[in-house]
């Protein structure tokens, strides 16, 4: 395992650089533990959508990292990307604020939907 567990480099980019990073360390994981066969689910759409494709970007930065994603989607026999979203994954919401030191989000702002405009 190539054991990169640091904060990204500079400690700048976007969330979505941020979310690819942390998916190429879970599959990284994933496969040194021995997975073979994999379910993935995640809240982020951007990171889900540009590596399991054909979405793509232009970004020089989330190129590089999808493309790391990729690389080792390929070491797996079956892999499946799922999305979940936001609003029905409160535990892992409730997980990362946690670990970023960010207050709770009350349960009756996390269920709130947008409106359609």
């Amino acid at each position: 395992m190539r054991s990169d567990n640091s904060v990204l480099p500079g400690c700048s980019g976007c969330n979505n650089e941020a979310e690819l990073h942390a998916l190429r360390v879970a599959l990284e994981m994933a496969c040194q533990a021995g997975a073979r066969r994999l379910v993935l689910r995640g809240d982020s759409d951007v990171a889900i959508r540009y590596v399991r494709g054909p979405d793509s970007t232009q970004i020089s930065r989330l190129v590089v990292r999808v493309a790391e994603a990729r690389d080792w989607l390929q070491r797996f026999e079956d892999v499946q990307l799922v999305w979940i979203p936001r609003h029905r994954n409160t535990g892992a919401d409730r997980l990362s604020r946690q670990a970023l030191g960010l207050p709770e989000v009350p349960d009756h702002v996390a269920r709130r939907r947008r409106r359609p405009r």
